[in-house]
């Protein structure tokens, strides 16, 4: 019968449930976890599970120095050309949709308007998002995620840890990054296969970053006395800067600063 194709399986409303109790169980832990003994922000570092973090640490690191590094840096242009340009620009654009989302989840709705304009500019002129034009239109749009969103809604940032692949993060971002993952908009309304193109352009475009970024991840991970460290405050200045909880001084320094950005 028509009715009975067109009501949901249930195959697929239980892994859906699932994901979301799972998401708000990540949440609650993140408000448990990051209101446990964490100093303010104008702390330096709270850090209290260094020995694990410098562990996985460790992971990331060998695995930039047997892999990704040589990856990046002989086979991907050097994250400068037009084709890493190209990737990163359509994998940019497919976050869009769950930046508006966010936008709107912190009463942000001009930046939420700003940012689907970006996307539907992009999206239709610049054929999938493989190129810019709202850019050059003036309408740049601005980067965000759930663990921003956690930030608004007055969650701090908890303790210090670094994350197997993704690197430097705090117990709110990761709960982020997880959030933004699960419920990111295109990948619920996508069918697979076609869903794995978009995975695969952000993992390109990552590769693509680590190429650009050479000269200061190389810095960072192998000129430094103690890499960990240096990655650790580096991060935590960064994250703060952007969420407008330091105010930039003569001292700070944003290492992920795109030096071929607009």
């Amino acid at each position: 019968m028509i009715l009975d194709d067109a009501a949901p399986k249930a195959d697929t409303i239980a892994p859906r449930r699932t994901t979301a109790l799972v998401v708000a169980g990540l949440i609650g832990l993140s408000l448990a976890v990051s209101g446990c003994a964490a100093p303010s922000v104008t702390s330096e570092v709270y850090d209290p599970f260094e020995p694990a973090n410098r562990s996985v640490h460790a992971l990331n690191k060998g695995f930039d120095t047997a892999i990704l590094r040589p990856v990046a840096t002989t086979l991907i242009d050097d994250g400068k050309g037009p084709v890493t340009k190209g990737i990163a620009n359509f994998a940019d654009n497919l976050e869009l949709p769950g930046r508006v989302v966010n936008n709107v989840l912190q009463f942000r709705l001009g930046k939420a308007v700003e940012n689907t304009l970006r996307f539907a500019i992009n999206t239709v002129v610049g054929v999938g998002g493989v190129f810019d034009p709202a850019t050059l239109a003036g309408v740049t749009g601005k980067k965000t995620d759930f663990g921003e969103t956690l930030h608004v809604w007055g969650v701090g940032e908890g303790p210090y840890v670094e994350l197997p692949g993704f690197g430097p993060s705090n117990a709110r971002d990761a709960v982020g990054t997880v959030v933004d993952f699960a419920f990111d908009p295109l990948q619920l309304v996508v069918p697979s296969p076609e869903r794995y193109v978009g995975t695969m352009a952000k993992v390109l475009s990552k590769i693509g970053d680590r190429g650009r970024y050479s000269e200061t991840v190389d810095s960072i991970l192998y000129d430094s006395a103690d890499s960990y460290a240096q990655a650790r405050i580096l991060y935590l200045q960064n994250r703060r800067y952007d969420l407008g909880q330091t105010t930039a001084d003569a001292d700070f320094v944003d290492p992920y600063e795109d030096p071929y950005g607009q």
